[in-house]
C-alpha cells in the first residue's frame, strides 16, 4: 500500500502553481545529452523529472505537449530501439528525463533488459531525483511490462506519479473509470504518489496541471 498522502492545494496555491508552471514551460528549454551507458550521464545538478511509460504510450508527444515545443523530443521510428536517458534543461530550474520505452514485443532482449540495469541503477542512484512519471495510455488495459516497472520503482524505492495519456478520446464516465483503476493502482505500491493526472498532447487536456505539479517539485530549490 501507497505511505504518501497528498497535501491538498487550496484554489488560490493551484491557481498560482499554474501559472509558475506555465511561465516555467514558457522558458528557455534545451536537449543536453544523451547516455547510453551509466558513466555518461550528466553530473546531478538541478532537481530531475524523469518520464517512464511503453513505447507508444505518447511519452515524446507529452513533453512536447508541455514545453510548447514541436520536436523537442524525438519519438524513435523504431519501438523500443531508443536507449539512451535523454536530458533536457531548463537553465537554473528544471531537468527532464526522457527515459527509454519499454515493453515493445519485438525490441532485443538486452533493450529489454536495460531497464533491469542501466535504468534501474540510475533510478536508486541519482540524488537529484525528484519524481518518475509514468505515463499510462488509458485507451487500453495496464500491461504487464507497466506493472514490472511500478514493482521496480518500489524497490529502487523513487517515487512515481502516474498520467494518463490519450485521454481525449474517452468519454467521460469511460475516463473517470479509468482515473478510478489508476488511483487504485497507484495504492498497490508504496512508492507511488496517489494524485492521477489524464492528460491530452493533442487537446491540451491536464497539461496545465501537470506542469504545475511539475513546477512544485522544482521550487524547493528553485531559489
Amino acid at each position: 500500500m501507497s505511505d504518501f498522502q497528498a497535501s491538498p492545494r487550496n484554489p488560490e496555491e493551484q491557481e498560482n502553481l499554474v501559472e509558475t508552471g506555465r511561465l516555467l514551460f514558457a522558458g528557455a528549454c534545451d536537449f543536453v545529452f544523451g547516455a547510453q551507458k551509466l558513466e555518461q550521464v550528466p553530473p546531478p545538478n538541478l532537481p530531475e523529472i524523469a518520464f517512464a511509460g511503453r513505447s507508444n504510450v505518447g511519452k515524446s508527444s507529452l513533453i512536447n505537449a508541455l514545453t510548447g515545443r514541436k520536436a523537442l523530443a524525438r519519438a524513435s521510428s523504431e519501438p523500443g530501439r531508443t536507449k539512451h536517458l535523454n536530458f533536457f534543461d531548463f537553465p537554473g530550474r528544471l531537468t527532464l528525463v526522457d527515459m527509454p520505452g519499454y515493453g515493445y514485443a519485438k525490441a532485443a532482449k538486452d533493450v529489454k533488459e536495460d531497464w533491469q540495469g542501466m535504468m534501474f541503477s540510475f533510478l536508486r542512484g541519482r540524488p537529484t531525483l525528484q519524481r518518475v512519471i509514468l505515463l499510462l495510455d488509458s485507451r487500453i488495459e495496464v500491461k504487464q511490462s507497466d506493472r514490472e516497472i511500478m514493482k521496480l520503482l518500489d524497490r529502487a524505492a523513487v517515487t512515481f506519479q502516474i498520467v494518463l495519456t490519450k485521454c481525449d478520446g474517452l468519454k467521460p464516465g469511460a475516463l473517470a473509470a479509468k482515473c478510478a483503476q489508476a488511483t487504485d493502482l497507484a495504492r498497490q505500491h508504496a512508492a507511488a504518489f496517489p494524485d492521477i493526472i489524464a492528460t491530452s498532447s493533442d487537446s491540451g487536456m491536464g497539461i496545465p496541471e501537470l506542469r504545475a505539479e511539475l513546477a512544485a517539485l522544482a521550487l524547493p530549490q528553485a531559489g
